[in-house]
Formats: C-alpha cells, sequence, structure tokens
C-alpha cells in the first residue's frame, strides 16, 4: 500500500464513498496499489466517482476492471460489467438500482440459516434479518397499502440463508495464499472442528497484518458474493449517501 496501512485505506475509501467526496476517492487510488484483496471496494467507490463525469477517474476504472476480470471472484464480472456501463462502454445491465448496503445482505445470506435468513426492502434497500422482522413492520407500511398484498408482496426481496460454508471456504483459501508457513499451519489446526471460526479469529489476534488481510480478504468475497446473487435476482446495488452536512 505503500506505506498506508490496509485498515486506514478501506476505512478512509469507505468514508469518502460514503460521502459521495470524489476529489478523495481519486485522491486515494491514485496514491495506492490496490491489493487483490480490495478490488470491491474499489471498484463500488469508482462507480460512486464516475457518477461526476470526471475524467481522473476513466483511467481507474479501466484498470480496476482488467484486474477485477483477472481476478474473477463471484461478482467481479457483475462489478465490472456496471463499471464498463458508467463508461459508456457497453448497454446497461437489466437491473433495477437499490440503495442495498451489501455487508448487511452478506450478514443475512451467510449467517446461521436457523435465524431464517431475512429479506430487503426495495423501497429503501434496507436489510431486515428475519428474527427482527414481525407483524409491527409489515403494519407500519401506508394505509393504502394495508388491502393491496399484491403491492405488499413486491416490496419485498426475499433473502434465503446459505449458512457460513462459504464463509470457511474463504478462510481455507486464505491459509493456501499465506506466506508465512507457520501461520498458515496454525490457522489450518484452528478450523478443523467446531468453533473454527472463533479459534481463526483467536490466531490472527496476535497477528495483525494478517489479520488486516484477512479481514479485507473476507469483505470482499463476501461482498462479491452478495452483488452476484443480487444481479441474480435481478437488482444492482445502488450507492448509499451521507445526508447533506454530513
Amino acid at each position: 500500500m505503500e506505506g498506508v496501512p490496509l485498515r486506514e485505506f478501506r476505512t478512509a475509501l469507505r468514508g469518502a464513498t460514503y460521502r459521495g467526496d470524489v476529489p478523495e476517492i481519486i485522491r486515494l487510488l491514485e496514491e495506492s496499489t490496490w491489493p487483490e484483496e480490495v478490488l470491491q471496494l474499489v471498484g463500488g467507490a469508482l462507480l460512486v466517482a464516475l457518477s461526476s463525469s470526471s475524467p481522473e477517474c476513466h483511467d481507474l476504472a479501466h484498470r480496476c476492471v482488467a484486474r477485477l476480470r483477472d481476478r474473477a471472484w463471484d461478482g467481479d464480472a457483475d462489478l465490472a460489467e456496471a463499471m464498463c456501463a458508467r463508461l459508456g462502454e457497453s448497454p446497461q445491465p437489466m437491473l433495477r438500482p437499490i440503495p442495498v448496503d451489501l455487508a448487511e445482505l452478506a450478514d443475512v445470506r451467510e449467517g446461521d440459516p436457523a435465524h431464517g435468513g431475512g429479506r430487503v426492502d426495495l423501497r429503501t434497500g434496507e436489510v431486515w434479518p428475519e428474527m427482527s422482522f414481525d407483524d409491527d413492520l409489515e403494519d407500519s407500511d401506508d394505509e393504502e397499502d394495508d388491502d393491496d398484498e399484491d403491492r405488499e408482496d413486491s416490496r419485498w426481496l426475499w433473502v434465503d440463508p446459505v449458512g457460513s460454508r462459504p464463509g470457511y471456504r474463504d478462510m481455507e483459501i486464505f491459509i493456501d495464499r499465506l506466506d508465512d508457513a507457520h501461520d498458515a499451519e496454525l490457522l489450518t489446526v484452528a478450523i478443523s472442528g467446531p468453533g473454527a471460526f472463533r479459534r481463526f479469529k483467536q490466531v490472527l489476534a496476535s497477528r495483525p497484518e494478517a489479520a488486516d488481510r484477512w479481514y479485507a480478504f473476507s469483505e470482499d468475497r463476501t461482498r462479491g458474493r452478495a452483488r452476484a446473487w443480487l444481479a441474480a435476482q435481478g437488482y444492482t446495488p445502488a450507492p448509499r449517501r451521507a445526508a447533506p452536512g454530513h
């Protein structure tokens, strides 16, 4: 990262994206080398920056598209296609934009199946875990919608849980990518048997650099899977911006 800690880079880029701060997005991306673990985050930031028609973004976007296509993780092709469309180099995907938080969506999809998945409010983009969703939320809808079941049903995108298997596979892939054989051995032992996720994080707690890499890697993998799932349902994430003055 050319001297910039990975955690700080990710925090700064997420903040600039949320604020819609195009100059800061461009500065951060021009001054970094983008490790492979952050390409979904980088692409999401560039989609916001490209909406400003800033010419500096074009080279950055082409660079990101090429790297996404080369990496080819889940969701990378969907993000690359969205960026090419924003650049005017391909048709806009026939997907409905909704302001959904991919991290929240991933938490619902890849959480404990016993909790029952959840729903996405297609009007607001809010993600509701099923365990927190009750009749009071449905009754909060406008009175004019109370007797219109078709309209009410069309409000929600149901999210079926897939459980922790993708996350466990992420741990295996991450371990395979480590250069430190000792760390790899310790983490391999940690993910054997019940309590794998807890033990994995306990090992990483004493290895800050590896931990930062893991959290970046895990976030990009889960965001990509959420993006790909959303596209398969006919939707694409729209930027969620901070309110004016924030």
